[in-house]
């Protein structure tokens, strides 16, 4: 079998695999390569020693059996059978549920959530978004300090339980989505430096040096993060991936990192025929990151969008903290601009930055399917002091009119686990890091953190408390109960309406018409002959529609259409989607 490592800096690289050392020689076709072959099978032990220091793990390890700082495993993807010919689902029309394994169910492994992905197929949701799979140290975390790139989370079941989860949601007409992190590495069981120049020092980030995208030696990672991209979609057969916080991948090239790998997927989706696309995590609210490459952009698919969901949680909170400020000065006219524009900060000025931010979206040439809505996801719950889910605060009217908001606008649409059924329980930040020294840094930071927003000590759950994951797992007896069915229920509707009413995926936010009350809190909008109002207010609202038929397709309380006078009465917390010609 051929082994290959890039060391441009080394002296010296050896080989060690199922015991036995050998050098390795460099490759004269590829400047700072290390080539060799050795006797090896599925599940062989190896590793690399530079200039005669430890024995390392590859760096392009396809799996790592005793964590990141063990040795790594050959995996010959070719002995898995796969039971399904999948031909892919594509990004427009799609509904999205995000998902963390290790949560999702008590078990904690890819196994486990694979036995629950038919509730997903009869809630109705078209994709499952894994977060982050890749090793970390310890067995519980949420992921995103993830190293071996290529590699999967060996508690969660590694390689093999992955292909069988994918199986198993294709078996059941659902895409998966893999939530991966290019920005940065874990600051433990993270090896890339010892081989080449992965981190340059000309640009900093909120975890350190950046990923070396720009600086000598940036073509090898470049290609390194492309190969481990197109590694998910083909070996593993996913379909799409969430890129986290794009805006952190520092590249002054005239080609752009993103450009370049929307490029390589676009070419993999052509070779394979299936659809294939990139979702950035991006704090920029810059709609480059998803014009086309042939319209000088850079050609992702879509974007999280950060701004709908501020504006949405202000209207049903009212809460007015942090980044939260600039949409709670005046909640219901925020929502309606993100409806109709995608972005709140389009050029307007961020409080919150203290500058202004953004630019305007082309609404004629960006489709609202680019962008992604929701009420809730793994960060606005699990970066509260708390982890406090909307359900822990929220009646049931109110999360039934989140929902309407969420899975009636002109975005795609994106559900968080347990959301669907309003959870009790929370989803906290928890971690499990083996190194006393880091973990209590991470637990004295988090509490230094919300110590200054008022939070005693105690009040802030220890992230290295085994507890702390277990509270944080699903319950998965609540759907059966009150109030948690009728919720399910709910959502359940209207992710059909959306699968059966055309004007609901019609990704044309100017055809978009809203109006609301600030006031009385209540908005409603129109997209083609669908109708959807909601009330935020205790009190009934009466809201004008026009005094043409109008059928109701869903409704929270009971509601029937407008009356002769033209207006929709709607009860106190509730919500209603009609259809008016």
């Amino acid at each position: 079998m051929q082994f290959e490592v890039w060391a441009p800096q080394a002296d010296r690289v050896s080989l060690e695999c199922d015991g036995v050392t050998r050098a390795l020689e460099r490759d004269p076709q590829r400047a700072g390569w290390w080539t060799g072959e050795a006797e090896a099978r599925d599940g062989s032990r190896y590793g690399f020693a530079v200039d005669d220091g430890p024995v390392r793990p590859d760096p392009r390890s396809r799996r790592q059996p005793d964590g990141p700082d063990g040795l790594s495993a050959v995996v010959d993807h070719g002995r898995y059978e796969w039971r399904t010919e999948w031909a892919g689902r594509p990004l427009p029309g799609a509904v999205l549920y995000e998902l963390h394994v290790g949560t999702y169910t008590p078990e904690g492994t890819l196994d486990a959530a694979a036995d629950r992905l038919g509730h997903l197929a009869e809630l109705g949701v078209t994709h499952v978004e894994l977060m982050p799979l890749c090793p970390f140290p310890g067995r519980h975390g949420w992921g995103y300090e993830g190293v071996s790139l290529w590699a999967v989370h060996e508690p969660y079941g590694g390689p093999e339980a992955l292909k069988r989860f994918v199986d198993r949601a294709h078996e059941l007409g659902l895409g998966v989505v893999l939530d991966v992190v290019h920005n940065h590495l874990g600051p433990s069981g993270n090896y890339l430096p010892v081989f080449g120049p992965y981190f340059t020092d000309r640009h900093q980030t909120p975890w350190g040096s950046a990923v070396n995208l720009d600086a000598p030696g940036s073509d090898e990672v470049r290609a390194y993060l492309v190969g481990s991209a197109l590694a998910w979609l083909r070996d593993y057969r996913i379909d799409g991936l969430r890129l986290d916080a794009v805006h952190a991948l520092v590249d002054t090239r005239a080609c752009h990192f993103l450009e370049e790998l929307s490029a390589a997927v676009d070419a993999l989706a052509a070779e394979t025929g299936r659809p294939l696309f990139l979702i950035a995590e991006s704090d920029l609210n810059d709609p480059r990151l998803i014009t086309p490459r042939e319209e000088h952009g850079l050609g992702l698919h879509a974007q999280w969008n950060d701004d709908f969901h501020h504006a949405l949680h202000t209207a049903l909170t009212g809460e007015s903290q942090g980044y939260y400020a600039d949409f709670a000065r005046a909640p219901f006219a925020a929502l309606a601009k993100t409806l109709t524009g995608g972005y709140f900060h389009d050029g307007s000025y961020s409080s919150f930055r203290g500058r202004s931010h953004g630019r305007p979206l082309d609404r004629g040439r960006v489709g609202g399917h680019r962008l992604l809505g929701y009420s809730q996801t793994h960060d606005q719950v699990g970066n509260r002091a708390q982890g406090d889910r909307l359900s822990a605060s929220l009646s049931p009217g109110l999360l039934a009119c989140a929902a309407a908001l969420t899975l009636t606008a002109p975005f795609t649409p994106m559900l968080f686990m347990g959301e669907e059924w309003a959870a009790g329980t929370p989803w906290q930040f928890f971690t499990d890091h083996t190194d006393p020294v880091l973990a209590d840094a991470v637990r004295r930071g988090r509490r230094r953190e919300f110590a200054a927003h008022g939070w005693a000590e105690d009040e802030v759950p220890d992230p290295q408390d085994p507890a702390t994951r277990e509270r944080s797992c699903l319950d998965w007896s609540e759907p059966e109960r009150e109030p948690h069915a009728r919720v399910l229920a709910w959502y359940r509707r209207l992710i059909a309406l959306r699968h059966t009413q055309p004007d609901l995926t019609d990704p044309d936010l100017a055809d978009l018409k809203v109006a609301y009350d600030e006031e009385a809190r209540w908005l409603a909008f129109r997209r083609g002959d669908v109708r959807v109002a909601v009330n935020l207010s205790k009190e009934p609202a009466a809201i004008p529609l026009g005094t043409r038929p109008a059928r109701v397709l869903a409704a929270w309380d009971e509601v029937s259409g407008p009356g002769e006078d033209g207006m929709l009465r709607l009860p106190g917390e509730s919500c209603v989607v009609l259809e008016q010609d």
